[in-house]
């Protein structure tokens, strides 16, 4: 009756071998580190790597390692203290040439990268870095859109030839007031079809003025649509910064959680999230930029900008463009990366609204086989001490990301060619999607966790763990014996398991994550009390050992069952409605009970039958 069925045996070998495998990176903590990465065309190559070891070895600074490890220069540093003064002495030292960032560097062996085994990331608590919370200003987003219905339903107006007096917002919506009584009724259609979204009625209290009404959904999928994109745009920026495992998450109806795990830069972080940015495109003018450049002088109907490429002399690259602008990023709808069906090159397909695809077809009608400079410009804000008083300011960066020949006429759709490969496409594709901030942010929290914090809470969260793990395996042992050895067995399987499962997922470990993993180990104990103590009752029904030992599997299996599935459904739900802690402690709940659930069940049933199963007579076992 004591019979377990060799595939399952292979089965528990496979997932043995795979979770010992997979929990083999976090015997590797991670080093401190600097990670240095090339801006406009700048390169990481060894005269690099002498140069920051120069500037480290003047600041007194003694690092455990510098190399070029992908596209970056990495300074694996001894201590949290130690990075901060490298980065400290870096970062002047390169100037806007380079990006100097903090991070932690793995130190996974190479084989195991190569099967795509990691590390669990841990979480703000317990690394330390900087802890934002962020509120949208849904007004100002909706103030945006509402100029946006303003410019559109003017453009209708005059496209179809209907006068009108005045297009003006209120506080309640949008009045159009037109000449004539009798036009209202193609008035209403006409923005009607252009612009759906709004609820147009006539003024009871005028026959010749109209009432455009945005309507509560438009207005919270506005709002949506503003956090969403901030969210994007902070991710890009966060991940461009080369801060290790961010998180960016929405709270609530218009707050953002940004968390920077392992910075402790504050003034850098606010540059980062707080900058706006935008898009123009120009035409290019005809004439010397060179020359330009060097005289200050530039031609009466162009201004002077430049290329995020250097030039042959090592210089950003000048190019003229015309002062006035063709579209902005507010008329951009979309972005892709894709290959030009004509020439077979990368291109970037972008889509404009109405209004901008108007003004596109105008230009590109007079201006085929002429260059379009798409230009970024991006607003940093700042805080700098003047007299022992913080004085907010902020610099603009502007840079032409691409200049490519406009081949034919078009308005709202059209591609951007003349890229060299594909990831400078794509790189295009994302700034013009992704570049700008839907609305601004407030910054209404903020806190800092400094990396000695967060070395306490590791030590303590894992010493919480592993003396709840003992207790129970030392009580395993003195109360059931030979079970008690089975079921110790089971329940290390058990948390390597989790440990596996959560290294796979990338998931995040904090505290409350050790939380979890405390109380899948208890979890586990109670499946296993249940079994141990069901075949003693067995046994003292006068069951023979074997019968016992397969009976009391068999009648807990169920009982075990389901008592983990509802507790998988608390799970679940903290996982789907919660965030931030109560979201990781949830995932971590859900992963150790199904582990639970299978070592209880499964692995302690295939160790007991080797102990006692085959022909083996028994007259007594140990429990």
């Amino acid at each position: 009756m004591l019979e377990f069925a060799r595939w399952k045996y292979i089965l528990i070998g496979v997932v043995l071998f795979l979770t010992t495998l997979y929990s083999i990176p976090n015997l590797y903590p991670k080093d401190p580190a600097v990670q240095i990465t090339a801006n406009r065309g700048s390169t990481i190559d060894a005269a690099l790597q002498a140069r920051v070891e120069a500037v480290l070895k003047a600041a007194g600074v003694v690092p455990k390692k510098v190399a070029i490890e992908g596209v970056n220069l990495m300074v694996r540093l001894p201590t949290s203290d130690a990075q901060t003064l490298a980065s400290n002495a870096i970062g002047p030292a390169l100037g806007t040439n380079y990006t100097v960032a903090l991070n932690l560097a793995s130190n996974v062996p190479g084989w195991l990268q190569a099967v795509h085994a990691r590390p669990m990331s841990l979480g703000l608590d317990l690394q330390g870095g900087v802890h934002f919370l962020m509120e949208v200003d849904q007004k100002a987003a909706i103030d945006k859109r509402n100029e946006g219905f303003v410019d559109e339903i003017r453009s209708v107006l005059r496209d179809n030839q209907i006068a009108f007096t005045t297009v003006n917002r209120t506080a309640t919506g949008i009045v159009v007031e037109l000449r004539r009584a009798e036009d209202l009724g193609r008035a209403q259609s006409r923005i009607g079809t252009s612009a759906p979204e709004l609820l147009l009625t006539p003024d009871p209290a005028s026959a010749n003025r109209l009432l455009a009404v945005v309507p509560a959904a438009e207005i919270k999928r506005i709002t949506d649509e503003a956090v969403e994109q901030n969210m994007t745009t902070l991710r890009n920026r966060i991940n461009a910064l080369g801060v290790a495992e961010p998180v960016v998450q929405r709270q609530g109806g218009s707050r953002i959680v940004v968390e920077m795990p392992g910075l402790q830069d504050t003034t850098e972080a606010k540059k980062l999230i707080g900058a706006t940015a935008t898009l123009e495109y120009r035409a290019v003018v005809d004439g010397n930029a060179v020359a330009a450049r060097d005289s200050g002088v530039s031609p009466p109907d162009a201004r002077l900008y430049f290329m995020r490429e250097l030039g042959v002399d090592g210089k950003p690259r000048p190019i003229l463009l015309s002062k006035r602008t063709i579209v902005t990023g507010d008329q951009l709808v979309n972005a892709s990366a894709q290959m030009d069906n004509t020439s077979g090159t990368p291109a970037v397909s972008v889509t404009l609204n109405r209004i901008g695809g108007d003004r596109m077809f105008k230009f590109t009608q007079d201006n085929v086989g002429k260059l379009m400079a798409a230009v970024y410009i991006e607003t940093i804000p700042d805080v700098k001490m003047v007299n022992g008083q913080p004085v907010r300011t902020s610099s603009v960066k502007q840079e032409v990301i691409s200049a490519a020949t406009v081949q034919g006429v078009f308005g709202k759709e059209f591609q951007t060619t003349g890229l060299t490969n594909m990831a400078e496409a794509q790189q295009l594709a994302l700034l013009l999607r992704a570049g700008s901030l839907a609305a601004p942010m407030v910054i209404v929290e903020e806190r800092i966790v400094g990396p000695s914090l967060g070395a306490d809470n590791v030590r303590s969260g894992t010493q919480a763990v592993m003396y709840s793990f003992l207790f129970v395996l030392v009580f395993f042992l003195f109360y059931y014996r030979m079970f008690g050895i089975v079921t110790n067995l089971a329940l290390l399987v058990n948390l390597l398991i989790v440990v596996a499962v959560m290294s796979v997922l990338g998931a995040t470990m904090s505290l409350p994550g050790l939380a979890g993993i405390a109380l899948t180990v208890g979890m586990s104990v109670d499946a296993n009390v249940l079994i141990n103590e069901r075949i003693r009752e067995e046994l003292r029904n006068g069951n023979t050992p074997k019968s016992s030992i397969a009976a009391g599997y068999d009648k807990a299996t169920g009982t075990i069952y389901d008592a983990n599935i509802t507790a998988i459904l608390g799970g679940v739900a903290m996982a789907a409605f919660g965030s931030g802690p109560v979201r990781g402690f949830g995932i971590t709940l859900i992963i150790g009970i199904l582990s639970s659930m299978y070592t209880a069940v499964s692995v302690s049933r295939g160790i007991a039958t080797l102990i006692y199963g085959g022909r083996r007579k028994l007259t007594k076992i140990s429990i």
